[in-house]
């Protein structure tokens, strides 16, 4: 299968290791496992003797009773057995591509967006149809654009909320609005959710898997509870006959996860409430730390994010962005992401959910770097 070069994924894998201030980085300040029992209150050596006791088999082959059951808790109307884990995010967009969409199919997708959701299908022979989201729109899609590209052919509409790169965050009604215009030709509705629950302020953030029968939810446990070391992900959705193909593929690619990752997966599960409380508050001081750099440096603009762990910056430099980026890398060590990796010219993406001093001293590096252009 002849498929594009996933450009924001090739980009942190040439820079990330070497980076002096990763402000690319798009979790939320990773924890470690001492860290996760801390704050979670369980018991690490019960927990430890206890595994260390358990043959490595290959587990709960569709996840565990404790994990499945600790995903529903982020939504309203799903099932555990409505849940299917996979290898990360990554893993489960993939799958839903492969489970569901055919050469000659029509698929109609969000730019700016992750790279996966118009890649693969487009890689599959489908037919994709690109909505483009436009800042003086806040990068919220327009209906009347996405009315005129959704036909009765449509298979799936693919989006993203929270967005990445830009932070932007349907509301439910927008959403409802989307399943109405899904529902008339009898589509699937890909969210990839990833970022969902890190928002700004206190609301319920919605899922597609609640608000529509052929609604389907992907996440994990990588960016919302700084957890991206266990590579744990999952697909949810209440149509029956995406859950059986999911479930019939993942006999030929996947199997199960694996069983130290469902474990510790279902603690920090059990313990959601202070996950997402620890990790709001880090979104939300730090998209504070950005906002005021922003309004402070007048070569740089953006509209601001109201949820994820993003923010796409543009700048007014004569410079393309791989350019801009590399030669700041090279001379400070400053680490961000090339909005050319979103198709996005003269911008950059920047990551603010790291320790506040990484982001401070990245912050302040890509400052002085700019100071050398004006």
């Amino acid at each position: 299968m002849n498929i594009e070069p996933f450009a924001v994924e090739e980009w942190m894998n040439e820079y990330e290791v070497g980076a002096r201030f990763n402000i690319a980085e798009t979790c939320v300040d990773s924890v470690s496992l001492d860290e996760l029992f801390a704050l979670t209150g369980e018991d690490k050596a019960q927990f430890l003797t206890d595994f260390c006791a358990k043959r490595l088999t290959y587990g709960d082959i569709v996840g565990s009773d404790a994990l499945r059951s600790g995903i529903c808790k982020l939504y309203k109307t799903v099932q555990p057995r409505q849940v299917v884990p996979t290898h990360g995010a990554a893993g489960a967009n993939h799958h839903v591509f492969c489970s569901l969409i055919s050469a000659g199919d029509r698929v109609v997708s969000i730019m700016p967006t992750y790279q996966q959701l118009y890649s693969i299908p487009e890689a599959i022979g489908a037919e994709v149809a690109i909505m483009h989201l436009k800042q003086e729109n806040d990068y919220l899609p327009d209906l009347e654009e996405l009315k005129a590209l959704v036909t009765p052919e449509t298979k799936m509409i693919c989006i993203n909320n929270p967005n990445n790169p830009t932070g932007a965050l349907m509301s439910e009604t927008q959403l409802q609005q989307i399943v109405d215009i899904a529902r008339s030709v009898d589509a699937y509705i890909l969210c990839d959710e990833v970022y969902r629950h890190l928002t700004q302020t206190d609301d319920w953030c919605p899922s597609i898997a609640d608000l529509y029968e052929k609604g389907i939810s992907v996440s994990s446990m990588s960016k919302v509870f700084s957890l991206a070391g266990l590579r744990m992900g999952w697909i949810a959705t209440r149509d029956e006959t995406a859950r059986k193909a999911f479930l019939s593929h993942r006999d030929y690619n996947l199997i199960s996860c694996g069983m130290f990752d469902d474990a510790v997966a279902s603690i920090a599960l059990a313990h959601s409430d202070r996950m997402l409380k620890r990790n709001q508050t880090i979104v939300r001081e730090n998209l504070s730390i950005l906002d005021m750099w922003v309004t402070s440096h007048k070569h740089f603009y953006y509209t601001k994010p109201k949820a994820g762990t993003t923010a796409l910056v543009y700048y007014d430099f004569d410079m393309p962005s791989y350019e801009f980026c590399k030669e700041m890398y090279h001379r400070t060590g400053a680490f961000v992401t090339p909005g050319d990796c979103f198709r996005q010219p003269h911008s950059v993406r920047i990551g603010y959910a790291c320790d506040k001093q990484t982001l401070r001293d990245g912050l302040a590096a890509l400052a002085a770097f700019a100071d050398t252009l004006a």
